[in-house]
Formats: C-alpha cells, structure tokens, sequence
C-alpha cells in the first residue's frame, strides 16, 4: 500500500487483541468488502463514482484476525460525515454481522476521536440495525450520540402476491385511470443500456415538473454501469411515437430499486406515468420475482398509492466530549435553533 492511498495507521485494543486501524483518501480498498451490499449504494463502485465526480473519500478500516470493516466518509466543516449523495436511498457501516463485526465498528470509533470533534452518519437504515449497531459503537468508544429521524423511506414488501394480486389492492382511482388510458401510450423495458433511451428520459425529465438535474452525468455513468451489470430497468412510454414518460429503475439482490421518473407535463392527461409505473412494476413483480420494490425517500404523498410500508431513515451525530472544538460546534448549533425560533416568533 502506497503513501497516497494510506493516510494513517495505528493500533487500538479490543479487549485483549490489537486492531489496526488505517485511514485512505481513496475507495479501492472497499473493493473487498463489496459482498456485504445491500444495496447498489454499498458498493464500490458507486463510492467509486462518488469520488470520480468530485467527492473526497476519507475511508476508515478496521482489520484483524482476517475480518475487515470500514465506514466510507469523508471531511465536512464539522469533522468528518458519512460519504453520501442525494441520489442514495441509505448509507451503512460496511461490517459482517455479529460479534466480530462489532469489534471493529468499536476499534473506528474509538480511533475516529482523533480525526474529529464531530462525526455525522446520515440516511442510516435500522430494519437491519445499522443505526443501532453505530450508536452502540460510538457511545461504547466514548462519544456522545443523538440519533434522530431524518427521512422516510417507502418499500413494498411483494410477499406471494404476483402482479395482478398487488394491482387489485391499489386505490380505485389509480387502477381506473389505467385501464381507460393504457393503450394510449406504447411501453418500452430496456433491460440494458441504450443511448437513445437515455435521451429521451433526459429531454422528457427536462419538460417535466422537476427542477434541473445537477449531477446528470455521474446519474448516466450510474446507469451504464448497472446496464453493464445486467440490474437496469428503463421504461420509456411513447405517445405517436414521441417518448412523453420515462422511469430509471434497477434489480438487485431480490429489490427492485425507483430511482428516477418523469412525465411531459404537456401531456399530463395522457397520464403515461401510471401506465409506465404499472409496466415495470409488472414487470419486476412477475418477470423479475423480487421480494421487495424500494421507492426510496421523500414525503411524495404519492408514493403512499404505489407503497405499502413505510420505514424510517437516521441521523446520528456524535460528539467527543473531550475536545472543545465539539462543544464550540454544539453552542453554535444552539445559537442557530435559537435564532430560527425567534425570526419565527
């Protein structure tokens, strides 16, 4: 390992055994802990594509005995924060499951007191216990936590149901808008990348009611290389030949994934985008036989009519009580609350 990937390295103890902890400002080293995603936004080379569009990795891994673990982070005016985009539906500990796993999440944060007065773990899961899980570590290594709702996340636990058993328990009005104006619009499932499609989600998204996409070129880079994986859904819904909807979704690992969608407003009456929803719902229920369809997070009230289960998402903000640079982050943190409730009156 070179000087340029490693930043620092120590041992900590965990009772009687010695972890070492090492830093890097690169996420190559996550390449071997890629068997632990759960989601496309665990992966390598999503952190990969974090960093090739300008984001500034700081990794922390913790090794021994042959296990690995590591949170993918990266510097913030505060400290240090979770490496996240946006566009992710949750951010995880990269760390097996059980004993061992905890360990090492432990010998982190123990050793992350002296990168930060602050760490903040954003978008954090609990169904599979990864906001407890950090909050035990980091209270257990000495910090001060707060772990507070951040987001709501919509799924849809698919169970037995085939497609027609999931249609048939929708709102009235969603399943009669389909059936009078679903042979309006022609669909289209690509289940590999193609250019043309591309286009035409990008120009519809562009007349939609969405505001600008900012990070378009690292979203098309996500989705050639998960075209080249084999996991992309695109649905293009075509009106007399023009595209008037288009949705960007992905399979993995029994979920399928909702990134993206977008109608031409122009053409709202058609409503291209419930038959192009109903499509790839279809689509990965019957075709594709996941168990669950991930709608990621947001308040959109309409994704309560697709969406069975709501869950939430966390932050966790850990202080070091020991350092005064934290208490100055907290006092400013007070004096913001407080300003905020007096313009407010």
């Amino acid at each position: 390992m070179t000087a340029a990937t490693m930043m620092t390295a120590r041992a900590t103890m965990a009772g009687t055994d010695h972890v070492a902890v090492s830093y890097h400002d690169t996420v190559s080293k996550l390449q071997a802990l890629d068997h632990l995603a759960h989601s496309p936004f665990d992966r390598s080379d999503w952190y990969a594509l974090l960093e090739q569009f300008g984001r500034h990795p700081t990794i922390a891994m913790a090794e021994h005995a042959g296990e690995t673990a590591a949170l993918a982070l990266m510097r913030s005016a505060s400290g240090l924060q979770s490496l996240n985009h946006w566009f992710a539906f949750a951010w995880r500990p990269l760390a097996a499951p059980g004993p061992a796993g905890d360990t090492l999440l432990r010998a982190i944060a123990r050793d992350l007191r002296s990168q930060a007065p602050c760490v903040t773990l954003d978008y954090l899961p609990d169904e599979d216990g990864s906001a407890t899980r950090l909050r035990a570590a980091f209270r257990e290594a000495g910090w001060l936590t707060r772990l507070e709702p951040r987001d709501t996340n919509h799924v849809l636990e698919v169970g037995t149901r085939d497609f027609a058993a999931y249609w048939a328990q929708r709102p009235g009005p969603m399943r009669t808008t389909l059936k009078r104006k679903a042979k309006k619009v022609e669909v289209e499932i690509l289940t590999h990348f193609d250019t043309q499609a591309w286009q035409a989600y990008g120009d519809i998204y562009n007349r939609s009611w969405k505001t600008e996409e900012k990070d378009a070129d690292l979203l098309e880079a996500f989705a050639r290389r998960e075209g080249a994986l084999g996991h992309l859904r695109l649905g293009v819904a075509r009106y007399e030949g023009v595209p008037v909807a288009a949705q960007f979704w992905t399979v993995e690992h029994g979920t399928a994934f909702i990134h993206k969608l977008a109608y031409d407003q122009d053409h709202a009456k058609l409503s291209a985008g419930t038959t192009l929803s109903a499509a790839l719902f279809e689509h990965v229920i019957d075709t594709d036989h996941v168990q669950l369809v991930d709608f990621g997070t947001g308040e959109d009230g309409y994704k309560r009519d697709w969406m069975d289960t709501e869950r939430p998402r966390y932050r966790l903000t850990c202080i070091d009580p020991w350092q005064f640079a934290a208490w100055r982050l907290v006092a400013r943190k007070l004096a913001d609350r407080l300003a905020s409730r007096l313009r407010r009156g």
